[in-house]
């Protein structure tokens, strides 16, 4: 299956993973202290405010955040390099993070525009910022017939 990064329908996403967990209606309702009208209506929301995504995603047990953390290492614009130089000895409020996080989706999204011609390894690599490194360990790991 492969997911749409692009056009990101939170409430879809919410209700596929209910069904695939097999979790009834009256168990959410009662985690969320809130109505099947309310539930059914979240399903139909293309957004949710983070408090609401956050619940869901406990008692779901799975992080629908990544969704949109891989939306933003699709497609966030390269930035500009005078403006995202970092000195190393300055203090951040919020917390900074070393790695990108890759989901096994998002690996196969990559690999699959590989394979099928519609983009190259130094497209990939330019485009996505995914380390040349990282790609051909993907590809060797995943798709070992490319060259």
């Amino acid at each position: 299956m492969n997911f749409d990064f692009k056009d990101i329908h939170i409430g879809e996403c919410i209700k596929k993973r209910i069904e695939e967990i097999d979790i009834s209606i009256v168990r959410i309702c009662k985690f969320l202290n809130t109505s099947e009208d309310e539930v059914y209506k979240v399903l139909g929301q293309k957004e949710l405010p983070t408090e609401l995504l956050l619940k869901y995603s406990k008692l779901l047990e799975y992080d629908f955040f990544r969704i949109y953390t891989q939306h933003l290492i699709i497609f966030a614009p390269l930035g500009n390099a005078q403006f995202n130089t970092v000195d190393s000895k300055q203090k951040f409020v919020l917390p900074q993070f070393r790695k990108n996080i890759y989901t096994k989706e998002l690996i196969d999204f990559i690999l699959e525009l590989i394979n099928t011609g519609q983009k190259t390894k130094l497209q990939i690599i330019e485009e996505y910022r995914i380390p040349r490194t990282t790609l051909y360990k993907w590809i060797s790991r995943y798709n070992g017939n490319l060259n």
